[in-house]
């Protein structure tokens, strides 16, 4: 009879997980009761991680530093041509662009976006489609307070050399403190057209009347026809706190402006490794889906203003199906920024604009 009871404690024993005391040689489980087990090497919640199977299982503490791999989906979440006819359709219908407005010769689209996010990058790449390979016009730079300090317009010019109807201008990056980024008063006053090229920008020193250059009645030709803010995917899910209610200050007062707004979700070769090796597979890709959503959320805008895009960065030469990203965005970005003229006819304006 005791080797019986005996026997049932010892099974019962195998299938429970006890707490063990690791300072003593031996394991001593606490529970209701107590049982002096055999000395055995003692096993925590961190090494019971280590242990692989036979599907190699990846250790708990390097998880957060694995690259976030994805699978597949079937068919793509949205239709896109991977052709070279598609890409030749797109370029033209860019470079041949002009405002519907005959008041204005090219649209002017503004990137905003936090420190680093990829507009100088964003710029370069697609003059880069348009040269024929890749080149960096804006100036590109990886400084932890960004590169760009001034106002700077980028008209893309064609494969003839020639100017486009859109032109791209950069700006101080949106930071994430009072001192060290772009103020809302100074978005404001670029959108307006108040600011002219090359102003240096200072959050001790914000645009007013008496700033050197200065345009104090901006037509139409100067002001910002559409905003297009710019996310790092790669870091949507470590943006301050603070950056959501940014974007929502920005919008509301953009919005007020009659300016239309879309937005560019970048790096995205960095948090899916298949659309890193082949661009085609970005529409196929969950964890990417899902950023686009997690954009979404933190500008406060639906997923159909948002388009991913892979800048040009360390490569030497073009691919086809980035520069179809790349001439997508751009091509999107335009759309609205037509809409600007359909929507705002310059008697409209003139009121909305005024100080």
């Amino acid at each position: 009879m005791h080797v019986l009871v005996f026997l049932i404690c010892l099974t019962s024993f195998s299938f429970t997980v006890p707490t063990f005391n690791s300072q003593s040689p031996f394991g001593v489980a606490t529970g209701p009761s107590t049982v002096t087990a055999p000395k055995v090497k003692e096993l925590s919640f961190a090494s019971l991680s280590q242990v692989k199977d036979d599907s190699s299982t990846v250790k708990r503490e390097d998880q957060e530093h694995v690259p976030l791999f994805t699978t597949k989906l079937a068919c793509q979440w949205r239709d896109v041509e991977w052709t070279e006819e598609e890409k030749t359709s797109l370029m033209k219908t860019v470079s041949s662009y002009r405002p519907s407005c005959e008041e204005v010769t090219p649209a002017r689209v503004l990137l905003l976006g936090p420190i680093s996010s990829g507009k100088s990058s964003f710029i370069s790449s697609v003059q880069s489609v348009f040269n024929g390979r890749v080149t960096n016009r804006a100036m590109v730079g990886s400084f932890s307070s960004g590169f760009t300090k001034k106002l700077q317009s980028f008209n893309i010019r064609g494969q003839r050399r020639e100017d486009s109807g859109l032109v791209l201008c950069d700006v101080m990056g949106l930071g994430d403190g009072v001192m060290n980024g772009l103020t809302l008063h100074d978005i404001l006053s670029v959108i307006k057209g108040h600011v002219p090229e090359e102003h240096k920008f200072s959050p001790e020193q914000p645009v007013r009347s008496e700033t050197v250059g200065y345009v104090k009645k901006p037509s139409l030709k100067d002001r910002i026809h559409c905003v297009a803010f710019v996310v790092d995917a790669s870091k949507i899910l470590t943006y301050p706190k603070g950056l959501s209610t940014t974007f929502q200050k920005l919008r509301e007062h953009i919005s007020d402006l009659g300016v239309h707004q879309v937005a560019l979700l970048t790096h995205v070769d960095q948090i899916c490794t298949e659309t890193a090796k082949d661009a085609t597979n970005v529409y196929k890709s969950r964890i990417i889906r899902e950023m686009m959503g997690k954009a979404g959320a933190l500008l406060g805008m639906s997923t159909s203003y948002i388009v991913p895009v892979k800048n040009y960065s360390s490569e030497l030469d073009l691919d086809v199906n980035t520069d179809l990203l790349l001439l997508r965005a751009a091509d999107h970005i335009l759309q609205y920024a037509d809409l600007y003229f359909q929507d705002n006819a310059p008697q409209h304006t003139e009121d909305r604009l005024k100080l």
